[in-house]
């Protein structure tokens, strides 16, 4: 009896202790059953001890009786307390047979159980990958310019479509809002060439996820895949968590060396490509070589993955037709983003499927998220529809290209002895390469410390890369998202790093 008394004084002591922010957002009654909730689990009240009545508690901590009841009765109807009237109120006595693990400490904490083969691939694949966050500084890559995109437009469009709601709200077609599909397979017939329907066009949430959706449909554990290197590690991210065997190709002034993944890797299973634009060397794969992957994938029934990231911006004549335009044996999946055109936050991007590979396609894209969001769908239908989205492109075109110049011409005058400019004629970045004897992550580290940010060269090199994949140091730098004026002393203080001491 002794023993019991002693037990309840010491629980009595313990709740009476217990600290209660007064004043705070948080009620008081929550902060009760979230300290007695805590002290169970860790093993400072133990099954089967008493609780203090409602009253004597209330008095203790100067809180409402009510406070006290209705912390009792959450933990209560969560199984943490029994107990009926006229007997009191107990800690379950369940809850012996759960008794708390000992107390981990950061040198002991361990996952109770390691990540799948599997698991470990996806966790994996995008380490290399960097993502550049936080204040616009010269000369991020591969950024729109925000400060060219109509968000007031967009933003009455979807103004509309939140105060007059559809059926469309629902669960939607997993292959995307239809108006959207067929508004993109006329654009991209016009502007790219591609040849399509509707029905083969797939919205997806980003061209990322169009990579890994197809990665993960097409392509078994161990079958061998041709990259471009250097190319976009993200992009090569989808084929490691596929457990793919990632095959590095060089890139020449021609493009992904056709004949070269032919001689070393002759039976892959896949190519990504980037034929239009390539990322980061700038060149553009010739009709040649790309009539010649198209010979090797129909023979060998390998597919093509046509990554077409930026090919709206092309500043010497019009955007390049299609390697998919080119296709005749339904070999060639075009995937493409909205990212570099409109707002990397949308996250609308598209496949263009060869028609038997359509229902596959939109029945796995139903398994990974359903369907992506619907009404940024619907807004950009809109946008497209009434002719913003095409006067957008001409009105960027116009102002990169203004840029690229820019760019261009403060190298031409402060950085001509120092690297040699590569393709110049697409896209939102331009390839340096050293002339010199620098090395790449002291030049990028020294202008990072003067506010400038850069991308070095070997950023790009897949970590599967071959000897026969090296390339000339240099930089990458963006260009799209900065005023001439930025870009003109971005280029002033590489000059000053680039240069010899005195």
């Amino acid at each position: 009896m002794k023993t019991n008394l002693k037990i309840a004084m010491l629980v009595t002591d313990i709740l009476a202790a217990l600290p209660l922010a007064r004043g705070t957002q948080d009620p008081l009654f929550r902060q009760l059953y979230a300290q007695i909730k805590d002290a169970i689990l860790r093993g400072t009240l133990g099954a089967g001890m008493q609780l203090p009545p409602t009253r004597e508690l209330a008095r203790l901590l100067s809180v409402s009786r009510q406070t006290v009841l209705n912390a009792y009765d959450q933990l209560g109807a969560e199984g943490y307390l029994s107990g009926a009237v006229g007997k009191g109120t107990f800690i379950s006595e369940h809850l012996a047979q759960a008794a708390p693990a000992p107390q981990a400490t950061q040198a002991t904490l361990a996952p109770m159980r390691p990540l799948s083969a599997r698991g470990e691939a996806y966790a994996t694949a995008m380490e290399s990958v960097g993502f550049h966050q936080g204040k616009l500084r010269p000369f991020r890559v591969s950024m729109p310019s925000l400060d060219l995109f109509p968000f007031d437009v967009w933003s009455r469009l979807e103004g509309r479509r939140w105060r007059h709601p559809d059926y469309h709200m629902g669960y939607s077609d997993p292959a995307g809002y239809a108006p959207l599909r067929e508004l993109l397979c006329v654009y991209l017939r016009a502007s790219r060439g591609v040849t399509c329907t509707p029905e083969q066009v797939v919205i997806t949430s980003g061209s990322q996820q169009g990579l890994f959706l197809l990665s993960q449909l097409l392509l078994a554990p161990g079958d061998e895949v041709w990259v471009e290197s250097p190319g976009y590690q993200g992009a090569s991210a989808p084929l490691f968590a596929a457990g793919a065997n990632v095959r590095t190709v060089p890139v020449t002034a021609d493009g992904m060396d056709v004949a070269y993944g032919i001689a070393h890797y002759p039976d892959a299973r896949m190519v990504l490509a980037t034929p239009s634009h390539q990322l980061p060397l700038g060149v553009t794969m010739s009709l040649q070589r790309r009539l010649e992957l198209l010979r090797w994938a129909a023979a060998k029934r390998a597919w093509i993955i046509e990554d077409d990231y930026d090919s709206e911006y092309r500043y010497t004549g019009p955007p390049l037709a299609s390697l998919q335009s080119l296709d005749r044996a339904g070999c060639v999946l075009y995937v493409g983003t909205l990212s570099k055109v409109l707002f990397p936050g949308l996250r609308l991007g598209y496949i263009v499927a060869p028609p038997a590979l359509v229902e596959p396609v939109v029945r796995a894209k139903a398994v990974m998220d359903r369907h992506t969001a619907i009404v940024p769908q619907m807004v950009l239908a809109d946008f497209i529809a009434d002719g913003h989205f095409g006067r957008h492109i001409r009105r960027t075109r116009d102002a990169y290209g203004e840029r690229r110049a820019a760019l261009l011409d403060a190298i031409a005058g402060r950085l001509g002895e120092k690297v040699l400019v590569g393709p110049s004629d697409a896209g939102l970045d331009l390839a340096v390469h050293f002339l010199g004897g620098h090395d790449e992550a002291t030049v990028v580290a020294r202008a990072l410390e003067q506010g400038i940010e850069t991308r070095a060269l070997a950023y790009y090199a897949n970590r599967s890369a071959t000897p026969a994949c090296a390339f000339a140091p240099g930089l990458l730098l963006g260009f799209s998202s900065l005023t001439p004026a930025q870009i003109v002393h971005g280029i002033d203080v590489l000059a000053k790093v680039l240069s010899p001491p005195p």
